[in-house]
């Protein structure tokens, strides 16, 4: 097996991403749309019950999350977890683990762009006829892609504005709905089930994950062994506080919460008044939009990686003379998502992607002992007390998750992990016949 080794970085690459810019694009890539739906989902479930579920559900990834900073300061190479499976488990277990990320990816983007459209039509109604909607999407992915293409710095930039443009409504919408609660509503009524609490975490997986986008463009990152950590650990916890206070003022001011299709915009329209539900809709509409500016900068560097490891065409890994850019693997992967967005709806795009998520997260929580054990191993910039016993934890928590999710989303994600295996022999032998 391959050292484990901090190799030089890709040819042509730039490393523009900072410190800063890399937990921009860390908080970018877990607040993306879930939120704004979820916090209604997670309380017809198990109404008040959904504060602690929101708790668990941050203690459950910061385990994760711990387990990346640790396996994430051995590498300065593209790939994140792909990266990590190739060198702990080898080279087909990291195919399938790329393949899983980046159908996430793709699948995310499809939801999220979807969405998008939704809370456009908040503004303008005709943008979610058939026309206008197709319109949207193309002019969305295009701009995204010429973006990510021309340079890593502009599309860093890009990801710090729209941080910033996403938090301020969310901390405007927790200021002052804080001051509108109702204390009754925060009343515990029958303890709910082990299986509804189980899914009500399972779905807040979707809110609380994509800090592995920030682990991806290593390769274009700027002492990523030391920084990544911080920008994980950072991360984890700015979410954690904006999203459990945000379900307190859902919960506590919008009585109709388990019906709400927009639970933040109808709350903040409770308490703030038609420019309250119109904050907080811009609000979801910069969200996403800088989510989906993440997704397709890590979603592309996931094939990049496994192209410049040979386990896909060596074209896929090329990079553009003059931005500097893997164009090639940019440019393919926002067809993808243009195509799937505009062939499916928010809900059909999420299928697999919890599943696909908890799966990669396991494979990375795994490796951390596999180097532990290895002298051959490189050292790590982050070392995690206990991690041993956390990654083991960790799994354990992941593997409860899966056990609680649908017969139709496992059956989802078996069909695209059974279709990367077979693109992955099928590319093998035609690479040994060739």
């Amino acid at each position: 097996m391959a050292k484990v080794s901090a190799q030089t970085p890709e040819r042509g690459l730039i490393r523009g991403i900072r410190r800063w810019d890399l937990v921009a694009i860390a908080i970018n890539g877990i607040i993306g749309a879930g939120i704004f739906g979820l916090s209604a989902k997670v309380f017809s479930l198990i109404g008040s019950y959904s504060l602690i579920a929101f708790v668990v559900c941050a203690v459950v990834v910061t385990l994760i999350i711990l387990c990346f900073a640790e396996v994430g300061s051995r590498f300065d190479e593209t790939g994140g977890p792909y990266l990590y499976a190739r060198e702990a488990f080898g080279p087909t277990v990291a195919f399938e683990i790329g393949w899983l990320i980046w159908l996430a990816r793709l699948t995310a983007f499809a939801a999220n762009c979807n969405l998008l459209v939704n809370y456009l039509g908040y503004f303008l109604p005709s943008a979610t006829n058939a026309y206008w909607r197709a319109a949207v999407i193309t002019i969305v992915v295009a701009v995204l892609t010429t973006l990510n293409v021309v340079g890593i710095r502009q599309a860093a930039i890009v990801s710090n504005v729209f941080t910033i443009g996403k938090l301020i409504p969310m901390i405007i919408f927790i200021a002052v709905g804080l001051f509108f609660l109702n204390p009754h509503a925060f009343a515990l009524g029958p303890r709910p089930t082990t299986g509804a609490f189980s899914q009500s975490v399972l779905l807040l997986i979707y809110a609380f994950t994509g800090f592995e986008m920030a682990a991806i463009p290593a390769g274009e990152v700027r002492d990523p062994k030391r920084h990544l950590p911080h920008a994980l650990l950072v991360a984890i916890g700015v979410v954690a506080f904006l999203y459990i206070l945000i379900q307190i003022v859902c919960l506590g001011t919008l009585p109709e919460l388990a019906t709400s299709q927009k639970p933040l915009a109808d709350a903040a329209t409770r308490f703030m008044g038609t420019a309250g539900g119109a904050l907080i809709s811009a609000g979801a509409m910069i969200s996403i939009i800088g989510n989906l500016n993440i997704l397709v900068l890590s979603g592309s560097r996931i094939p990049f990686a496994i192209a410049e490891q040979r386990q896909l065409p060596s074209f896929i890994a090329k990079v553009h003379p003059r931005f500097s850019t893997p164009h090639v693997a940019i440019l393919i992967t926002a067809a993808l998502m243009l195509v799937l967005t505009l062939q499916s709806s928010f809900v059909a795009a999420l299928t697999i992607s919890a599943i696909a998520r908890l799966v990669t997260y396991g494979a990375t929580c795994l490796s951390l002992p596999v180097f532990r054990r290895r002298s051959d191993a490189a050292p790590a910039g982050f070392r995690l007390p206990y991690g041993t016993v956390i990654a083991i934890l960790a799994l354990a928590l992941a593997a409860w998750l899966l056990a609680n999710s649908t017969w139709q989303e496992g059956r989802a994600a078996a069909i695209a992990g059974a279709v990367g295996l077979l693109i992955h022999f099928t590319y093998k032998v035609v690479r040994h016949i060739s």
